[in-house]
């Protein structure tokens, strides 16, 4: 028997490269009929990342943002943006060619949250891409697709998106 596919996760990192993965998690969930989970996962900043802001930015505004939500302003901001980028690449199709898409914008670990938000919403595939470019320009099969590839029990399509 073969398993029906009724929610599709597109892991973004909202990176160029993106639209061909995007494409492809469209032309999956519509050629089953299925909806669309568009999943972007902010990294916490760490010591060094929040030292840098902390270095340039005057004491007053770091404390504003970490006092009043500039996180969750940031990630809502994010959130608009996957949604922008949807209505972009879908533009052109028809009302009833575009999947019900569904956006998700967590903080954490990306191939931990990707696969977690994939299991609490019974996700049937996900699709993500597959390249990442290190310091000496070859690809490589990057970080965050190689853990949840390891570690998914739910399938992946891994996109080339080295282009």
């Amino acid at each position: 028997m073969i398993p029906q596919i009724q929610k599709v996760l597109y892991a973004s990192d909202l990176g160029e490269h993106t639209r061909p993965v995007f494409a492809r998690a469209v032309s999956l969930a519509r050629r089953y009929g299925a909806e669309l989970l568009m999943v972007h996962v902010v990294e916490p900043l760490g010591v060094t990342g929040t030292s840098i802001i902390e270095s340039y930015l005057p004491e007053e505004t770091v404390h504003k943002i970490q006092k009043n939500g500039g996180m969750a302003e940031m990630m809502e901001r994010v959130k608009r943006q996957l949604h922008d980028f949807a209505e972009e690449e879908l533009k052109e199709e028809t009302p009833e060619r575009v999947p019900a898409i569904e956006v998700h914008v967590t903080l954490g670990m990306p191939s931990r949250e990707i696969m977690r938000i994939a299991e609490e919403n019974n996700v049937d595939v996900i699709v993500m891409g597959k390249s990442a470019h290190s310091f000496f320009g070859n690809t490589m099969m990057g970080t965050c697709a190689r853990r949840v590839t390891r570690h998914s029990n739910i399938p992946v399509f891994l996109i080339p998106n080295n282009g």
